[in-house]
Parts: structure tokens; sequence; C-alpha cells
């Protein structure tokens, strides 16, 4: 962000140059005023910046102004400087709305780390924005995230989009590497709250001793090395969705903090005993059946029962086959696109191939498969997989397995052309229809409609 600017207000001319000046020699492009009235005319909702102000000001002082800011951008961090005795209301000033507040003397350091925190929040902001709004919008769709055309992933989409602008938790169920944090960011993205925060808690992840504070924020003191107030994940979030990854790996004492913020909507602090409203929408995700974790003592019931007010599950590949050959076509696209590689064709065969294989990872292990193909590397490394996976089955079931798949990836090579895939396979039109018919397959699930065939009967 190049242009990222700080617009510091401060009415003493002494502390003002000193703002300035540190903020300067720490690599910041500053713009300062005595006064508040003249920073609104910078603020919009493409300010690629953040607003400093002191709390106490001759004319329109730093509240009225944090209240202004908000009305324009409430996403704009407005960051108070306070003396000692004000600070009770720069810190609700925070409650509404204030990205952070400084007590005054402020050490030049920690002004720079401040606004540098400040106008990552805001760098992140506006490219989650950018993102939204690229190009017709098709490329940033539920359907380019989610692509499938089988029942399984149609109803998907529409039960997110269903929920998209509901406030209603929902619990996200499926295997690793289904895409259960891209169902997440769907419904959050296409939803009311696309705006505001989405913030991700791993809480595989969490660190030991920290959770706690790391998940609901601390007063000052209140933890060792904590010499200021700090926020949590969940006051961070604040407007927007918190997406708990898989929440049965939390401690089951933080288990029963976090039903609890579930049913109030509130956040008490490590070391406070005020609670702090929040608007928060809760996405949880598991792996497996969330009943038989709380059968198995993994997950709390309580807990359960309050984010599971909707779930969805996200399909395996194996549930799914006939969209793997135009998942991998599509992979192998963004794969070419994100090498810098100028894009070639995928024969026929490789997507015979790909679609024989079993992908236990789901997606995540396709879209590897894609870079390694775009990459030259072939799929060495998985022959194992194919071979565990076809033992013990039957030969009929195996050969109906290749014979699908060969037709499925003739239709997605040729878009769905008919008269293409049974010259290409070189069998009747007749067979092609029956095969069709027998394995499931519809010529416009592969871009061909019904006009962009030649009309007829099958030939007898």
């Amino acid at each position: 962000m190049s242009d990222a600017m700080v617009l510091l207000v401060e009415d003493e001319k002494e502390v003002r140059l000193s703002y300035t000046q540190a903020l300067d020699l720490a690599g910041f492009a500053v713009r300062a005023f005595a006064g508040a009235e003249g920073v609104l005319d910078l603020v919009g909702y493409a300010f690629p910046g953040v607003v400093v102000s002191d709390i106490r000001l001759g004319g329109m002082d730093g509240m009225t102004l944090l209240s202004r800011v908000r009305a324009i951008d409430p996403d704009i961090p407005v960051v108070l400087v306070t003396g000692h005795s004000d600070t009770p209301l720069a810190v609700s000033a925070m409650r509404e709305g204030a990205y952070d507040f400084i007590e005054k003397p402020c050490p030049p350091r920690l002004l720079a780390e401040v606004v540098s925190r400040a106008l990552d929040r805001r760098r992140l902001v506006l490219e989650n924005r950018r993102l939204r709004t690229l190009a017709d919008g098709r490329r940033d769709s539920i359907e380019a995230r989610l692509q499938g055309r089988t029942p399984a992933m149609v109803d998907l989409r529409y039960r997110i989009r269903a929920l998209a602008d509901a406030d209603a938790d929902v619990f996200v169920v499926g295997e690793t590497g289904t895409g259960k944090e891209v169902v997440a960011r769907a419904l959050h993205d296409i939803g009311a709250r696309a705006a505001r925060p989405f913030v991700v808690v791993d809480c595989a992840a969490l660190p030991t001793g920290l959770a706690e504070s790391e998940l609901f924020g601390h007063e000052a003191g209140a933890v060792s090395g904590a010499a200021r107030a700090r926020f949590g994940r969940f006051e961070q979030a604040h407007g927007g969705t918190v997406l708990l990854d898989e929440v049965a790996q939390l401690p089951s004492e933080l288990q029963a903090r976090l039903a609890r913020v579930i049913e109030d909507r509130t956040v008490t602090r490590v070391g406070s005993h005020s609670p702090v409203p929040v608007d928060l929408r809760f996405v949880a995700t598991g792996r497996g059946d969330p009943q038989q974790e709380v059968a198995a003592g993994r997950l709390r019931a309580d807990l359960f029962y309050r984010l599971n007010v909707v779930t969805l599950r996200v399909p395996t590949l194996a549930e799914r086959r006939e969209d793997v050959p135009l998942l991998f076509l599509q992979l192998v696209s963004e794969a070419f696109a994100r090498l810098g590689r100028e894009e070639v064709a995928v024969p026929p065969s490789v997507l015979v191939d790909v679609a024989n294989r079993p992908w236990p990872g789901n997606v995540r292990e396709l879209r590897n498969a894609a870079e390694r193909y775009v990459l030259g590397l072939g799929f060495a490394g998985l022959a194992e997989t194919r071979e565990a996976g076809a033992s013990g089955r039957r030969l009929a079931e195996r050969v109906a397995d290749y014979e699908r798949s060969l037709i499925a990836g003739a239709l997605a090579t040729s878009g769905g052309s008919l008269k293409a895939v049974y010259e290409q396979l070189g069998i009747s039109r007749k067979t092609l229809y029956e095969k069709m018919q027998k394995f499931g397959l519809d010529k416009r699930d592969f871009g061909e409609d019904e006009a962009g065939e030649e009309g007829g009967a099958p030939d007898a």
C-alpha cells in the first residue's frame, strides 16, 4: 500500500511535531492537523490509511471524530491518544469501534508499532474488497470457489446461498482436504457480513497457556508481560465471522467458555469481570461426525448444540467422481497462471488416469497433483495409492469405472460435444447414449446444452 497515509490530529504544536517526526523516521507518510475538521475531507471508502487523534481537542474532539470517520467507513482504523485521566474514556471508545489507544507520553517506537498494525489491518480490508469486485464477479463467485455439477455440489452451493445472509451459526463437516474453510469463507463473503472481519481460529494450533488470552483478550497485567490491554480474536472479529477450525481440538475448559460466548454473545477478558458485547457469526468445522465426537468426549455437548444450528456436509471426491476431470482441468489452468507458464491442453489419457485415482486427500491432493503436472513431474508417488484403492474390487467394477471415467474425460475435453466423443472413442452414437445413460452422465454437465448438439434419434 504505497500510498498509505497517517492522518495525525494533535492541537499542541510541539507534540504534533514530535509525533510527525517519529512516524516519518519510521517510514510512514504523515499529514498533520491542529484540528479534526480537515481530516474528514480526506477519508473515504477507499482511503488507504489510518487516523491518529488526541481525544482532547479544541472544536471537534477525538470521540466525535471517531464517530464521523466510522460513519464514512467503519473499517478505517482510528487510534486515539489519551492522557492518563482519559483512559476509561478511551476504553469506552474502543468498544465503540476505535482500533486502539495510546497513553501519553507516547514512546515513538510504540506509536510506530500501533500504526504499522493498523495499516496492515486496513491493507487486508481493502484487498478483500478488491477481490470481491474483480471483473464481473465470476472469478470470486461461489461457483468458482466450489466447482462441480454433481447433485451433491449443486445442493451445497444452494444451501450456502440460502444461509449466507442469515446469522445462524453453522457446523461444516467434511474429510481432510474437501474444502471446509472454503465453504466457511463463502458463507461470509457472499453474505451481509462480507465487509466485516473474517477471523480464523486454528483450534489445534493455539499456543498452550496462551489460548485463553488469545481468544478472549486480557487486561493490562492480567498475564505475564502484558503491559497493555489486548483484544482477543473474538473482539477483533466484531461484526464479522469467526471460523473455529477443528473446534473439537480445544481443551474442554475453553470449550465451556466458548459455549458461554456463543450463548450470550459477550466476551470477558482475562483479568476482567466486565463482559463486552460482540456481534459475531460462528462457523465451526470438524472432520468427523460431531455427534460421535461428543460421544467420544472430545466435543462438549453444550458447545455442539449451540453451534449446530445448521450442518453443512462437504462431499469427498469419491462421492462426486463425475466432477474430478473438470475440477482437475480447472486446477491445472490455475496452476499454469500461478506459475507463469503458457497453458497447454491436457490429453484425455491424463484425465482418465486422474478420474481412476481414489484421491483420499480430496481437493487438496488433487490441487497438488495439478501443480506437479504443470511442473512436468507427472503423478509420481501416487501409484501405490491407486493400486491400494483398486485392490479387492471385482474386475467388472474396475472395468466399469475405467469405461465411465474414459467417457467423462472425453466429454470434458470436448466441452460436451457427443459427436467429438463417439468419433474419438470409435463407437457408435447409439452405444455412447446407452453408456452415458448407464453411468449417469449428462452432456450438459460438461458445457454443451441441448441446442448445441445435432438433433435426431440415436443410430439404430
